[in-house]
């Protein structure tokens, strides 16, 4: 073999040179308002560029415009952004000059809506009338 080849090999063993955490190119001019609130509640949840991209059902090179500069994103993806970080499209925006507030744990009713969910369909069902008997009997 090479030596140039084993030492490369051996300098670099385990190291992905393509990394999808790489920082890119530095931006020359910051981000939009929009572009900060949106990457930091994306980092906030410990998201990727292309984990995020994946998920939201677009590329990693358009969730990096609307990151990096966009200016006037479409009301669409600010919905569809804003539901899938539970938070208001005017927080997404900036527009209350306000951070956004972190999302917190689940709620207990969240925690066994989750559980329930994972029952099989019959014990569903027995819990939904439970469960709308004691409301109805609530309100």
């Amino acid at each position: 073999m090479n030596a140039s080849k084993i030492s490369y090999q051996t300098a670099f063993a385990g190291i992905d040179p393509y990394n999808a955490d790489m920082p890119g190119r530095v931006p020359t001019k910051p981000a939009p308002a929009f572009g900060a609130q949106f990457a930091a509640l994306r980092k906030a949840r410990g998201l990727t560029q292309a984990q995020l991209a994946a998920t939201l059902g677009m590329s990693v090179e358009m969730l990096t415009y609307y990151e990096r500069r966009a200016t006037n994103p479409s009301a669409d993806f600010i919905a569809k952004a804003a539901a899938f970080f539970n938070v208001s499209a005017d927080d997404l925006l900036a527009i209350n000059g306000k951070a956004p507030r972190k999302p917190g744990p689940p709620s207990q009713l969240e925690q066994l809506a989750a559980r329930a969910a994972k029952l099989p369909r019959s014990e569903q069902k027995a819990a939904i009338k439970m469960l709308e008997g004691l409301l109805a009997a609530a309100a």
